[in-house]
């Protein structure tokens, strides 16, 4: 009889009393204005906006003064921990730099030729490039060049870059946010103090913009306390990521569905060109294959053996390494609000990504643009009508309508709702919207999926109309199947443990576990469990070995896959993980 199992069955839930800290910042505290937590696109695009938009007040004449803008980021540089496809669309770009033109931006190769394929395991078919993911226009960029590019234009107005400082826990009073903690540093494998230990800091902020991507966990507990739902569950895809540098040119974006992926799973394959000499290949699959040893960063190894795209990498090396998880749920799996006392939610932490046309990250920037606004105007309301206002522990007075919150100046759901207002009026939501069941449909499979989504974009949406609904992708039944085995060459295919090596991991090796494992890995289920973590993790953190369960945290590269489906994900000391630089 063929055994089954739902990782949901066995994954730990989230541990909000390290999330969520009912208590005010330390007298030391750094005392802040809007505190971002993330410096990817969107929150980087979040401080930038806030900062040009004060800037023009203090320009005009404007009463607002000074706002101090902290952007903390768990990475030690900007980029490091930031990657994607990634074919851009400049639209929130140029929004955000108005005064630039396309050629003043970190971007690469123009889109002018593209292609798709569907693969099956000797041959590679061409087919109709859906119209959603046409890409006529846009530009091949590296997200970590972009970022570092987005970091010194954020620098030049002040903001304050605080990178190697990933944060640990929301302050909270009265359900409000306050502020936040960073995660200590120095801690010995134990997880006591070492010689080098230094505690975590605390910020005191009027609003915390959460910008922390895929599974950020702090946005998790907030959504999870506050009781702030969705029509569906975010569903996940994870996508794995290889910069080649290669002998023969490629002038033309590849996309390719079919082999190596198993019958049921959804995703596909990319290749881009950088440069000449360069391209970026990759394969992304959804978290909700029924196979138990399916294995994205294997099926990618595979995937390169492929007659149609050995040779583009033949006489070529391969310099980076990455991988991520990307949120697929669309519209339906939006949360039903995006603001609350002191605090916005933006970009991937949301699920702003468009998996029909394989776009998020002008998204991501957009809703930060949003969110500076809608921040900038609250601090004006707070500013012009309620000049008394305190920070946190101060004033308790009741706020006028429009008005920064009591909570000592924590700006208030009320006001920060504008950018959910904003959103839902602009075309990232209708975008999302129109194209809302297209991912939904391949639950069903590939073909009836494909049949459906062909049915969508003819009308728009209209056809099925209503929601597709889903469950969670930890929920879905896994049946447990023996791997395939697979054994890398070293030169075209890697091995997990070469390729981490080839993501710039900077994690120490005595450096405390950040992953909170189920109680039952050890019991009948371990080695079932052990090896479907193995499988799933691209990193080779997880093995089963000598009759249990083996960890090797120190590989993680914080794509945040299991925490998808197993082990949660936490974060750990500052500068730890990848150190991306063309991802």
């Amino acid at each position: 009889m063929t055994r089954r199992f739902r990782p949901a069955d066995h994954q730990p839930p989230l541990p909000l009393e390290r999330i969520l800290l009912s208590e005010p910042p330390d007298p030391e505290a750094i005392e802040m204005d809007v505190v971002v937590v993330g410096a990817g696109p969107a929150g980087l695009a979040t401080a930038i906006e806030l900062a040009r938009l004060v800037r023009g007040d203090a320009e005009a004449g404007g009463s607002l003064g000074a706002v101090n803008i902290a952007v903390l980021d768990k990475a030690s540089a900007p980029g490091e921990h930031s990657l994607s496809g990634a074919v851009i669309n400049p639209r929130a770009l140029r929004e955000l730099f108005p005064d630039l033109k396309d050629s003043d931006f970190p971007l690469h190769t123009p889109v002018w030729k593209e292609r798709t394929f569907f693969l099956t395991r000797g041959s590679a078919i061409p087919i109709p490039t859906p119209p959603t993911m046409r890409n006529a226009g846009f530009f091949v960029a590296s997200l970590s060049e972009l970022c570092r590019w987005m970091a010194e234009r954020a620098e030049e107005l002040g903001i304050n870059l605080l990178s190697g400082f990933p944060v640990e826990s929301l302050l909270l009073e009265s359900g409000r946010v306050i502020g936040v903690r960073t995660t200590p540093s120095g801690l010995d494998r134990s997880g006591e103090a070492g010689p080098r230990f230094e505690p975590g800091t605390d910020l005191a902020a009027r609003v915390v913009v959460l910008a922390e991507g895929s599974r950020g966990p702090l946005t998790m507990a907030w959504r999870q306390s506050q009781g702030i739902g969705s029509p569906n569950p975010q569903i996940f895809a994870l996508g794995v990521k290889e910069l080649w540098e290669v002998k023969k040119p490629l002038d033309t974006v590849i996309h390719m569905a079919g082999w190596p992926l198993p019958r049921g799973t959804f995703g596909g394959g990319f290749v881009f060109p950088l440069a000449p000499d360069r391209i970026a290949l990759g394969l992304v699959a959804g978290l909700d294959s029924r196979n138990s040893s399916f294995d994205v960063h294997e099926s990618l190894q595979r995937m390169k053996t492929h007659p149609f795209l050995r040779p583009h990498l033949e006489g070529g090396e391969m310099v980076e390494w990455g991988a991520k998880t990307i949120p697929e749920g669309g519209f339906y799996s939006l949360p039903d609000r995006r603001s609350g006392d002191g605090v916005l939610v933006v970009g991937d932490a949301a699920g702003f990504v468009d998996v029909a046309s394989l776009k998020g990250i002008h998204y991501a920037m957009q809703t930060g643009i949003f969110a500076a606004r809608a921040i900038f105007r609250a601090l004006k309301a707070g500013k012009s009508g309620y000049p008394d206002c305190e920070r946190a522990g101060g004033s308790t007075r009741e706020p006028e309508v429009g008005i920064a919150a009591s909570a000592g100046g924590v700006l208030s759901a009320s006001t920060l709702a504008e950018y959910d207002r904003e959103t839902n009026e602009s075309y990232v939501i209708s975008e999302l919207y129109e194209r809302r069941n297209m991912r939904l449909a391949f639950r069903d499979g590939l073909v009836i999926g494909g049949v459906k989504a062909g049915l969508m974009m003819l009308t728009r949406g209209r056809i099925p109309g209503g929601k597709i609904p889903v469950v969670a992708d930890a929920l879905v039944e896994r049946k447990v199947e023996p791997a395939v085995p697979f054994v890398p060459d070293g030169k075209l295919t890697f091995a997990k443990a070469d390729a981490v090596f080839r993501s710039g991991n900077r994690t120490r090796d005595d450096i405390p576990s950040h992953l909170v494992i189920g109680d039952d890995a050890g019991e009948e289920t371990g080695q079932e469990l052990a090896e479907f973590y193995q499988h799933l993790c691209p990193a080779g953190v997880y093995e089963w070995r000598d009759g249990r369960l083996v960890v090797n945290a120190p590989n993680c590269v914080d794509c945040r896959a299991t925490d998808v489906l197993g082990p949660r994900w936490s974060p750990r000391e500052g500068g730890s993980g990848p150190a991306y630089k063309e991802m």
